[in-house]
């Protein structure tokens, strides 16, 4: 429509539904009063969504138009590779879908008005466009860069950006094709026209070891050093703990004490001890005391606040600490005297915590112990290992004996336990993947887990009932929808679960679970179980923690990389020490909040970051197994195929347009993809045979064929 007459019909329209006599109605209704033929119900339409779009009018959720009374919505936008996008509400559980034809020159991550052009409904969310780019979202991008002759253009690594970015040459930085870049963009561009930017850091060329994890790295922003502020402070901490640090404190340095890690872990922030007294068990979680050495506002405190978690990739570590301090005085290494803030907690035989004392402690480990070797003597009777920590062995067998109570205590409550195996990936010198593993939980592991876990919910409930600020670990309950999709779908296999005021208890999903344990379905409905649930993350008020069914939860036990921790020990300790007056309480209630959704925030950040890079990994592991077969489960179906999950973890795609034995259609009730013919179906938690067709390690996608095999075989089909 040309701009003229758009505007015209805009000022006709806009007056039609100012006029004081009129009353909201919807697009026919407006075309009936206004005689607008069904052949021109089109530009209607267009004027209507101008007329949104800038604000003027609104439309309801019934789809009746007004004037507008200014109730525009602000958010975060995230785009989608295939054009159209999503706009996120702060406090809303559901986001708004945004057209591609409405997104109006936003890109991923913009801060953004929008309005709002049709209501949800029982099948459908909110749909929207966007009015105006309050704030733009990335300032930077990892790219792949390409050059021409006089001129450059960069393609993001990012495939939520869809648009190549143009470099001016006198803006390359001297990059040449197949570098990776980091590019600062200069324009977004807008109305057919291209972003523009500058080269601002080459990272080395695409097949340059290590350059694909840096990529991620600086995609995700994720800071590698620390300022020079910061490892000032740091050079000045001590490698020893004085007798000053020690005064005051409770010595329970000759308390048997162990750590329990991983053989490769540096930061050991967390210690046991335990003994038995009479029925009685006295179980001592003790946890670095990092806040001795990271005063609040310092420069250590606003970069640890600022990274929010140290993040796992798979080939290295980004500390939320600088080394000295999470590999030296803060860790709690064997023979070393060191400072603890500790939960001493007396525990009876039904796993109640019937006594707790919090203080703050000086410890000396005695051995340092690793998963494995705890396993190897408890689980494998390994004569060498019970001859090597004969002493200690006692001690490990009273903790399996606890962890089992205490276990046994949180599934009677309802504590759902998702046992999905994670991914070790192992690299060689080069970085190149060599090996991929589940890297599954054993005896070991669940005991730290379970002391780690009755530690976080002691120090929970004593600090809400005492009615203090705190940041706590809320985990909220699911979406009754989500849950009625799963009831619904369980169905099929002859599972229920009862659902009360749209409300469903953990124990029910955990009773789901256990009678799922062993059966073919196993997996497909632990992860639609999975799924259905929500993200946990941290808050100042207690409201509960769904999947652990507890009332009371917070993160206490790992200050050397997560910041909520460290928060929660500053609080202890004012405490403590008799600090915590009404400015001090005062100080925490202003800040907390903030505290709490940061640190939710780049938690999300550093669990993408090494999501990705795992599936870097996957891809390049899978790139030398091409036209190689694996036996599978399917993980995953959905109306373009479905997904398939090997042994390894490995997860790729099979595309529906790959399957040229029927012509196949996906039934959203079942989760399968049905043949026309009916004699072939592909479902959730089938077992099948796929080739290792393509990977692509730009896009980080792995393609699988499935294997030709007999018409018998019953890995690959069901009847």
């Amino acid at each position: 429509m040309e701009k003229e007459l758009l505007k015209e019909r805009k000022k006709t329209i806009y007056d039609f539904i100012c006029d004081e006599f009129y009353v909201p109605m919807k697009v026919k209704e407006i075309a009936i009063m206004l005689n607008v033929p069904k052949s021109q119900r089109a530009d209607l339409q267009e004027v209507l969504d101008s007329l949104v779009a800038d604000g003027k009018i609104e439309v309801s959720v019934k789809g009746k138009y007004s004037k507008a009374e200014g109730k525009f919505l602000t958010g975060t936008f995230t785009a989608h590779q295939r054009g159209f996008g999503f706009v996120t509400i702060e406090g809303e559980d559901q986001d708004i879908f945004i057209p591609e034809t409405q997104i109006n020159g936003a890109m991923h991550q913009d801060i953004v008005q929008v309005a709002i052009t049709k209501g949800a409904s029982s099948d459908k969310r909110r749909e929207g466009m966007i009015t105006k780019i309050l704030e733009r979202g990335m300032e930077t991008l990892v790219c792949y860069y390409e050059e021409s002759k006089n001129f450059g253009f960069a393609v993001p690594d990012n495939p939520r950006f869809t648009q190549d970015i143009f470099i001016p040459k006198e803006h390359s930085m001297g990059a040449v094709r197949g570098h990776k870049v980091v590019v600062e963009i200069t324009e977004y561009g807008r109305d057919g026209k291209k972003p523009e930017g500058k080269v601002v850091e080459i990272l080395g060329h695409v097949n340059d070891p290590g350059t694909d994890i840096l990529s991620i790295v600086r995609g995700y922003d994720l800071p590698m050093e620390f300022p020079e502020k910061v490892m000032r402070q740091v050079e000045n901490v001590s490698n020893e703990v004085s007798a000053a640090d020690m005064a005051g404190r409770m010595d329970l340095r000759d308390w048997q004490t162990v750590t329990i890690d991983g053989e490769d872990a540096k930061d050991l922030d967390d210690a046991i001890t335990i003994t038995k007294e009479g029925n009685k068990y006295i179980l001592g979680v003790h946890i670095a005391d990092v806040t001795n050495y990271v005063q609040e506002h310092s420069a250590l405190d606003v970069e640890a606040l600022n990274r929010g978690t140290s993040v796992y990739l798979v080939d290295r570590v980004i500390p939320m600490l600088p080394h000295k301090l999470s590999n030296g005085i803060c860790s709690l290494n064997a023979d070393e005297n060191r400072l603890a803030l500790s939960c001493i907690m007396t525990i009876d035989e039904k796993g109640n915590v019937v006594d707790h004392t919090i203080a703050e402690t000086v410890i000396k480990v005695d051995r340092r112990m690793s998963y494995n070797s705890v396993k190897k003597i408890l689980e494998d009777k390994d004569e060498a290992e019970i001859a090597e920590y004969k002493d200690l062995v006692p001690m490990f067998e009273l903790m399996q004996e606890l962890a089992s109570i205490l276990r046994k205590k949180r599934m009677k409550r309802g504590s759902i336990d998702f046992d999905f195996p994670e991914t070790k990936i192992i690299l060689n010198e080069q970085g190149k993947p060599v090996e991929i593993k589940p890297y599954d939980r054993n005896v070991a592991t669940k005991i730290i887990e379970d002391f780690m876990l009755i530690a976080n919910e002691t120090v929970a409930q004593d600090y809400f009932w005492q009615e203090l600020p705190f940041v706590y670990r809320t985990h909220d309950n699911p979406d009754s929808e989500k849950i009625q999709k799963l009831a619904t779908f369980i169905n099929n296999f002859g599972y229920t679960i009862r659902i009360g005021q749209d409300e469903v208890h953990p124990k029910e999903l955990q009773k789901l679970l256990m009678n799922i344990e062993g059966t073919p379905e196993e997996v497909l409905i632990s992860r639609l179980t999975l799924r259905s649930m929500k993200q946990a993350k941290y808050t100042t008020m207690s409201t509960g923690h769904f999947g652990l069914a507890t009332h009371y939860y917070c993160h206490f036990t790992s200050p050397i990389r997560r910041y909520p921790d460290l928060q929660i020990h500053r609080i202890i300790k004012d405490n403590l020490r008799g600090r915590m007056n009404a400015k001090k309480i005062e100080h925490y209630e202003k800040i907390l909040d903030e505290v709490a959704a940061r640190s939710s925030k780049m938690e999300r950040r550093a669990e993408e970051a090494e999501r990705e890079t795992d599936k870097l990994k996957k891809v390049e592991y899978m790139s030398e197994h091409i036209g190689e077969t694996f036996e599978g489960v399917i993980s995953g179906v959905t109306e373009w195929g479905f997904y398939v999950e090997l042994p390894n973890t490995v997860e790729g795609l099979v595309h529906v347009t790959s399957l040229n034995d029927d012509y196949y259609h996906y039934d959203e009730r079942s989760y399968e993809l049905v043949g026309e013919t009916g004699a072939r179906r592909y479902k959730l938690g089938q077992k099948i045979k796929v080739i290792v067709a393509a990977t692509d390690k730009v896009l980080r996608t792995i393609d699988f064929e499935v294997a030709v095999c007999d018409e018998s075989d019953e890995h690959t089909m069901t009847k």
